[in-house]
């Protein structure tokens, strides 16, 4: 909670400064305000997406958790059912069940993973002993109406009595207080209501004869609203970690890389597209253009494992992998910046070589059009020097094309390239991703989808509040 408080906070006060910041005006300031508001409709209908698919592709968490428990279990029998549970009782698969939500329907799930309706934690069970009697004589009370639990933890016993299929009173045995007033509920299933369950498990409509066998079972729980909203995005299913720590652990990891290659990318390719645009057809030009398109049609992990092997394996002159040496925390500082940086070549290399082509490329292109343009000759015309014509006045438009693509650099930062980081083995957001995908973790999947989605809209938004830093043309009126 206290996390999703602070995201709200800050955009309110980015909110608040908006227009002061930018010196933009009513307009302006307008457009940006409705292009926020709308990133979090979209980001909803992303999330509705991916959630649904998760929840019917196969091989699912629900499933692996089956397999893994059925394969442990001791006799297992050969005979399994619809789901794989072989020697698995009722109460464990519905333990796997509430521990993924799968017990209940996909929109009430989906709104509990985001955090909008509460979920039922700490569920205590226990069944009464028989049905109730049908007639009662006048003051007899019915014993089997009433049944007993102990509260996780506590060891406080607490008596439920139902009349019928709802709860009578639910209080603690050794005060008699209701145990509403220490934040537990109580309520009754009903014989109907777990046949239901039994067929929503099967996939299929639920009928009179699932509901046979069954007992009215009393349910003591805690409610508790945990989700997206309160900053939680779950526990991984592999590892039991909470997402959002593995996520922050990972972080650094990808700023790294993604601030290094974003200065040399940008450091390298514009000043290259304008001294390729200058000297066009030239031989620097011409050679320059073969060395950057080969690099383009290298994938970066491909480039990678060919480093690895002729300059890491063979020449033994850069590690294999990972980031540091084992050894790293007892090196002195300049060791360890030595050992980083030793680390950081061959992965930062292949970061960087499929994003020289297109941006040099795309920056010498803009650069000749406006060099041919009427305003330069006109300039140039009236004394301007040519060197201040391309540097003061065709640059800046040659830029802007390029600025459009300037607020997608925060996903560069925090995504990664799972492929690179697979091959070195660097333990960043990208490789997060890879293994989420490989073992099937869903809540990670879904975690680290949703802050990518997230940075991919707020990139948008932050690509047109440059663009309108740069080109004065732009206007919202």
């Amino acid at each position: 909670m206290e996390c999703a408080d602070l995201l709200l906070s800050e955009l309110l006060v980015f909110l608040l400064v908006f227009r002061g910041w930018l010196g933009v005006d009513r307009f302006m300031q307008a457009y940006f305000i409705r292009r926020f508001l709308l990133m979090f409709p979209t980001l909803l209908g992303i999330t509705v997406m991916v959630f649904t698919v998760t929840r019917f592709v196969p091989g699912g968490p629900m499933d692996r958790a089956l397999q893994e428990m059925s394969a442990a279990a001791e006799g297992s029998s050969a005979s399994q059912d619809n789901k794989g549970s072989g020697s698995l009782n009722e109460e464990q698969i519905e333990a796997l069940e509430e521990q993924y939500n799968w017990d209940q329907p996909i929109p009430v799930a989906y709104l509990q993973w985001l955090g909008l309706m509460p979920q039922e934690t700490l569920k205590v069970k226990r069944e009464f002993a028989s049905e109730p009697k049908q007639t009662l004589a006048a003051g007899e009370s019915d014993p089997h109406q009433t049944t007993k639990l102990v509260l996780l933890g506590s060891g406080r016993e607490v008596e439920v009595s139902r009349d019928g299929g709802v709860v009578r009173h639910a209080v603690y045995v050794d005060s008699g207080e209701p145990i509403t007033d220490d934040g537990w509920v109580a309520r009754i299933e009903s014989p109907a209501d777990r046949g239901e369950r039994k067929a929503r498990r099967a996939g299929r409509e639920a009928t009179e004869a699932d509901a046979q066998g069954y007992r009215y079972r009393a349910l003591v729980y805690r409610e508790e609203f945990s989700g997206i909203v309160q900053g939680d995005l779950g526990r991984s299913d592999r590892y039991g970690d909470r997402v959002i720590d593995m996520v922050i652990e990972r972080v650094p990891i990808a700023l790294y890389f993604g601030v290094l290659s974003t200065l040399i990318i940008y450091g390298v390719c514009i000043p290259l597209g304008v001294a390729k645009a200058i000297g066009h057809r030239s031989f620097f030009d011409n050679v320059s253009s073969i060395v950057i398109f080969i690099g383009y049609s290298i994938p970066g992990f491909a480039l990678g494992a060919v480093l690895l092997v002729y300059l890491g394996a063979r020449m033994e002159l850069f590690p294999l992998s990972g980031l540091t040496s084992p050894e790293f925390a007892e090196l002195s500082f300049w060791g360890q910046v030595k050992d980083l940086a030793w680390h950081t070549v061959l992965p930062l290399l292949c970061y960087v070589i499929s994003g020289f082509a297109m941006l040099t490329m795309m920056m010498k292109n803009n650069l000749m059009d406006n060099l041919s343009a009427d305003y330069v000759r006109t300039a140039m015309a009236k004394g301007v020097s040519f060197q201040r014509a391309v540097l003061g006045h065709a640059f800046r438009n040659s830029f802007i094309p390029i600025a459009t693509s300037l607020g997608s650099l925060i996903t560069l930062f925090v995504g990664g390239s799972m492929l690179v980081e697979k091959v070195f083995d660097i333990q960043g957001f990208g490789m997060l991703q890879f293994q989420a995908i490989a073992d099937k973790d869903y809540n990670v999947i879904l975690g680290t989808l949703t802050i990518s989605a997230f940075l991919m809209l707020l990139g948008n938004i932050l690509s047109d509040i440059i663009v309108a830093m740069v080109d004065p043309r732009i206007k919202f009126t």
